[in-house]
């Protein structure tokens, strides 16, 4: 049985939080059991609300890859050809990789490059505006109105 820092029920102030602390515990559970090390990869905040993902696919050329976007999971792979009958060395691995990001509901995949042996992929968080930031307006009720009317 895995033993968790902390249970979501005990801090009350999180409300409707418990199927992201849910979440969070599923991927984390199933990244502990099999952590890829291939390709390596950097996640970059370029600012408040983007993100790229860096994977270094030197070998690979853009038809090798391949990005699928289904709800909130980024899956990239790669299946690199091997033209092992010319080489009289062989030395640089061109195995297959697929790398799995999982995404909050918010981020949307924008674009991806490949240059020099790097691909990028280009993130933005986008914040619907009924979760932005905003002032609630506060009503005066009559005596003797209903707060179950609400």
């Amino acid at each position: 049985m895995t033993k968790h820092f902390f249970n979501i029920t005990d801090f009350p102030m999180f409300v409707g939080l418990d199927r992201v602390y849910d979440q969070m515990l599923k991927h984390s559970e199933e990244l502990g059991k099999t952590v890829p090390n291939f390709p390596p990869y950097n996640i970059r905040k370029v600012d408040e609300n983007k993100y790229t993902v860096e994977i270094a696919v030197a070998g690979f050329s853009k038809s090798d890859i391949e990005i699928e976007i289904d709800g909130d999971t980024l899956k990239i792979t790669g299946n690199s050809k091997d033209d092992a009958d010319n080489l009289l060395y062989k030395g640089i691995a061109n195995r297959g990789f697929t790398r799995t990001f999982n995404l909050a509901d918010t981020i949307e995949v924008q674009d991806a490059s490949l240059v020099n042996g790097m691909l990028k992929v280009f993130l933005e968080n986008i914040i619907p505006e009924n979760k932005k930031p905003r002032k609630m307006d506060i009503k005066e009720e009559q005596d003797g109105t209903d707060q179950a009317d609400h």
